[in-house]
């Protein structure tokens, strides 16, 4: 028997004037899971997420969320999801605190619950020590966790993450992994991430799909995937024979700016 399904796409397209970002495609996560996107630079992934969310209309084809479809239901779909995208969503002028009633005003946190929320969202974070210091004063880890606290306070069924470690030194990497692990074992919730990182997608998620060139060429389980090209593969080979291509992938509030920002404009 299939597990519930949090988030199923069907022939969905997305055309740029004469570029076609995304090419028909299907897919589906089922609830629970923690779903990796995966593919190179232009290949769809962040287009995808924009669809998914409702912040950009499809060409064709359609997709449910949260059991809403995202064209006839869009407000419900936005009232069920979180979203950290690659640029900067935190507010530099503001303590960690602020960016928390901030969010929670504008997701609908009931005013009778916001500082219950706050208070137990900045200690899953363990960001309640820093709540009252400016964000522009956090480090890279710090910041990234302050944003997923941020897409957390309503609870959403479902969780978008467009690159979730971008910029970030390996210890804050992995204080980040281990806050989205313990987000859905907590929460129940489906997380869906984009991600460059083939040791993230290797450690996080439990299911992958590849993107290359607006087409899904290869979906299964990290391990499953890995095996089909033999005992020695790992996720870098499975990305190099999907996608015919390899890559390099690699602070301060300046410097996650910086770097979302470019990859911001090559994603």
């Amino acid at each position: 028997m299939n597990s519930p399904t949090a988030i199923e796409i069907f022939d969905l397209t997305r055309c740029f004037g004469e570029l076609t970002a995304l090419d028909h495609i299907s897919l589906r996560v089922g609830s629970g899971q923690i779903f990796g996107l995966l593919g190179p630079n232009g290949s769809g992934k962040s287009t995808t997420i924009k669809i998914l969310t409702t912040l950009l209309k499809p060409s064709a084809g359609t997709a449910r969320v949260a059991d809403f479809d995202i064209m006839e239901h869009p407000a419900q779909v936005r009232a069920r999801i979180g979203y950290v995208p690659q640029a900067l969503s935190a507010d530099g002028a503001l303590t960690g605190r602020e960016n928390l009633l901030l969010s929670a005003r504008l997701y609908g946190v009931p005013k009778d619950q916001r500082n219950e929320r706050i208070q137990t969202i900045l200690q899953f974070m363990q960001l309640a020590d820093a709540a009252e210091k400016l964000a522009k004063y956090y480090s890279g880890g710090m910041i990234r966790r302050l944003e997923l606290a941020q897409a957390m306070l309503h609870r959403p069924a479902v969780l978008f993450l467009d690159e979730p470690t971008i910029g970030l030194d390996p210890v804050a990497r992995f204080l980040v992994w281990e806050h989205l692990k313990d987000l859905r074992s907590t929460f129940k919730m489906t997380v869906l991430i984009t991600t460059h990182d083939m040791e993230e997608a290797d450690v996080l998620c439990d299911e992958l799909a590849f993107l290359h060139q607006g087409k899904i060429v290869g979906q299964g389980k990290p391990a499953e995937l890995k095996q089909s090209l033999g005992p020695a593969a790992d996720l870098n080979d499975v990305f190099t024979h999907f996608s015919g291509s390899s890559f390099v992938e690699g602070g301060k509030f300046s410097d996650v700016r910086q770097t979302r920002y470019t990859a911001g404009r090559h994603g």
